[in-house]
């Protein structure tokens, strides 16, 4: 079974799972019903953007989509991070931790000079830990804005809206820990 096939056998399990019905999906997702059924049959792969808005609606992590099932007793070779790189951004996600059904998430973010996590400041429940490897970030924390290099550290509560920047030129490269996972 290709990625395709396992990301549509689990959104169909998720609606299905809340007695929803394509009809009702496509309404909350702004897609057809015609797209979400060839999804589900694995006919196409959803895009990051449509995977995000079901993740919303069905109120699942993103990238439980993205996850094989395969037990492997909390390791994670490097060759075998799960990615989620956004075709519209300079930015890139590698999910450190083996899956995300665990207390916290672990994800290692790549931003390309100039490049934001997100347009504007989110919030969502939770706590995060960020730990600058390489590079030099601006992150935003409602109001104020803090200028982190290689080596510093942060930690917040996530319902205070927030954003990373980079401002340097060169990559910068951060691993960021959040509870409960919010992918």
């Amino acid at each position: 079974m290709d990625d395709k096939e396992i990301i549509g056998k689990k959104i169909r399990f998720e609606r299905q799972k809340r007695e929803m019905t394509l009809s009702e999906l496509a309404i909350k997702t702004g897609k057809t019903k015609s797209y979400w059924s060839q999804v589900e049959r694995g006919l196409i792969e959803p895009s990051i953007k449509a995977l995000r808005g079901i993740s919303e609606v069905l109120n699942v992590p993103i990238f439980y989509f993205l996850m094989n099932n395969r037990k492997n007793k909390g390791i994670v070779k490097k060759s075998e991070r799960k990615e989620l790189r956004f075709k519209e951004s300079q930015l890139k996600f590698e999910l450190l931790t083996p899956d995300l059904n665990h207390e916290m998430e672990i994800l290692q973010i790549e931003l390309e000079p100039g490049a934001s996590t997100y347009e504007k400041p989110i919030s969502h429940k939770g706590e995060e830990f960020i730990l600058v490897l390489t590079g030099k970030m601006e992150i935003q924390l409602a109001d104020e804005f803090h200028v982190l290099e290689e080596g510093d550290s942060i930690y917040f509560l996530c319902s205070t809206p927030h954003k990373t920047t980079n401002i340097a030129d060169q990559k910068l490269v951060y691993v960021a820990a959040v509870t409960p996972p919010y992918f």
